[in-house]
């Protein structure tokens, strides 16, 4: 009977473990991705280098974002999904540990871009409370 209860919290022991493990694992994992600067960009967003005029070309809730020569890819970036996360900035802009999943719609419009990604200002809002500062970012290919 001893040995049982020996193994019981022994059982207990791991499966505690695991579970905080698995807590760990789970939280540092939230974009693991590379590390650059967003700027939002403002309207007006059509015609895009990837998809020209469609209105079609814009995901729900204008989740969206132009790259920078380094992303571009000579035009294979258009409809990527990046997902991005705010990581520091001016006067704390992270809106916590919010993520945004954004498609690629267009070439940064400036030359040279000011950042790695411009993104919309829906998009840039949802992870930064200062709607004008450039932020780093966490970004990865979805």
């Amino acid at each position: 009977m001893g040995g049982r209860s020996f193994d019981h919290i022994f059982s207990m022991e791991l499966l505690f473990m695991l579970m905080v493990l698995s807590f760990f694992c789970t939280e540092l994992r939230l974009v693991s991705g590379d590390l650059g600067t967003a700027t939002p960009y403002s309207p007006p967003y059509i015609p895009t280098r990837c998809f020209g005029t469609r209105p079609d070309q814009f995901p729900p809730m204008y989740l969206f974002v132009a790259v920078s020569e380094g992303l571009w890819d000579g035009g294979s970036a258009c409809g990527r999904i990046y997902k991005i996360r705010c990581l520091s900035g001016p006067n704390m802009p992270c809106k916590g540990r919010a993520t945004v999943e954004a498609k690629v719609v267009d070439f940064c419009r400036q030359s040279p871009c000011p950042s790695t990604i411009a993104m919309s200002t829906d998009a840039f809002a949802a992870i930064s409370h200062n709607s004008s500062a450039p932020i780093n970012i966490e970004y990865a290919q979805i």
